[in-house]
């Protein structure tokens, strides 16, 4: 067991490491990992506060991860609950008050909350130890709950949260919930910036760039998982790369009306002028001070870019609209670029784009049905797609379904 400096120490790091973390999804998911890395414990929740009820966003489980095969995830359902005493969570949420509770089967009488058992029964699993923390911001108001089951001993026995550990995680939770503040206004940022995009072109929806953004990021982890490429690069990129792929299309903010709204086919020269979304898109983050701008840039330029060569807008200097010489451009014509020509994350938000599209509805078609698009998807492996990006895709398949349900698009 650790010592009250060790773990002190750890609260203090873990607090500096989220900090780090400006994705909101991602942050969940650092925040969950290193609160249960405190415990030793072996499954957690995080609950956000939307309107008046508690929305379950992200979940871990250490028992029934390892019952799947390496490389898959977890999958759950996203769901909601009211604030109000009747569940632990929503007690915790109304009163801001940590509950802990060393058996969820034998909770007191004098409670007035009760314990879920359909989650343990539906997969075999059986919570036991409890520790229910409220998550708030700055002005103390409640923003969420975290909730870590089952804390364990050296051996790997499941035990009571300690009393005395309360204060610390309370102090975490404050630093938690500043981080997911923080990176809450960075989403809502990134999606007023897409709601110009929307007033423009009625596709570029907040849902379907959250999808495309939670896409990218399971396809980049299975692909760098096959690759052998170290965790704590994929860490570190996947935090910029889910901003970044949810500003693929961007640059249409400065394509006219007259072409993105335009009920019928578009002309050469229209498409054309369509075409330039991708450069415009990338100047937008040609002041390259982070590592973001630079991901963000090459997503941008290059989610059109297609394996066979086919695509656009090849080999262009998005600044000056001018092909880059040297590497084939002459006489004013952009090279296409192909194969592994094409960066890694423009590749993997091709993927990402495509599979969106073909499976939401739009004005002007309806949803591919499952079949139908995943056959397509198939059939442009080696043209339009990396045929490594498309294996990945289809291993994290499940995951993606899952992202599909947290945003659907509104009526």
């Amino acid at each position: 067991m650790m010592s009250e400096r060790e773990k002190i120490d750890l609260i203090t790091r873990i607090s500096l490491d989220i900090n780090e973390v400006k994705d909101i999804d991602l942050l969940l998911e650092r925040i969950l990992t290193n609160v249960r890395l405190f415990f030793n414990a072996d499954a957690g929740s995080i609950y956000l506060k939307e309107g008046d009820k508690l929305k379950f966003s992200y979940s871990q489980n250490n028992t029934l991860q390892k019952r799947l095969p390496p490389g898959r995830k977890l999958i759950y359902n996203t769901f909601s609950i009211p604030i109000n005493k009747m569940s632990i969570a929503g007690y915790v949420a109304e009163n801001r008050k940590t509950v802990a509770i060393p058996d969820v089967y034998k909770l007191n009488d004098s409670v007035p909350y009760t314990f879920d058992s359909h989650f343990d029964e539906i997969s075999d699993y059986r919570t036991c130890s409890m520790l229910t923390v409220p998550i708030t911001n700055q002005r103390k108001e409640i923003i969420g709950v975290m909730q870590v089951i089952n804390a364990q001993d050296d051996e790997g026995n499941i035990i009571p949260f300690l009393p005395s550990d309360e204060p610390l995680i309370i102090h975490f939770a404050t630093s938690a919930g500043l981080a997911v503040e923080r990176a809450q206004m960075t989403r809502n940022i990134i999606l007023r910036m897409i709601s110009m995009a929307e007033l423009r072109d009625p596709k570029e929806t907040g849902a379907h760039v959250n999808r495309v953004g939670a896409y990218a990021v399971e396809v980049y982890e299975e692909w760098a998982r096959r690759r052998g490429i170290a965790l704590e690069t994929v860490e570190k990129q996947k935090d910029v790369f889910r901003m970044a792929a949810m500003l693929h299309d961007v640059g249409k903010v400065a394509i006219s009306d007259l072409i993105l709204k335009k009920p019928a086919r578009l002309t050469i020269d229209e498409y054309e002028i369509m075409k330039s979304h991708t450069y415009l898109g990338a100047r937008l983050f040609k002041d390259l001070q982070s590592d973001f701008d630079e991901v963000a840039l090459e997503v941008a330029l290059n989610h059109h870019e297609k394996w066979d060569g086919t695509g656009y807008p090849g080999r262009i200097d998005p600044l000056l609209e001018l092909p880059i010489e040297g590497l084939g451009g002459e006489g004013g014509q952009f090279t296409p670029k192909k194969g592994e020509e094409i960066p890694i994350f423009g590749r993997i938000v091709a993927v990402a784009d495509v599979y969106d599209a073909l499976s939401s509805p739009r004005a002007y078609k309806q949803a591919w049905d499952e079949d139908h698009t995943l056959e397509e998807m198939r059939l442009s492996s080696g043209k339009h797609f990396d045929p490594e990006v498309v294996e990945a895709f289809f291993s994290c398949l499940d995951i993606l379904k899952s992202i599909a349900n947290r945003y659907p698009d509104t009526e």
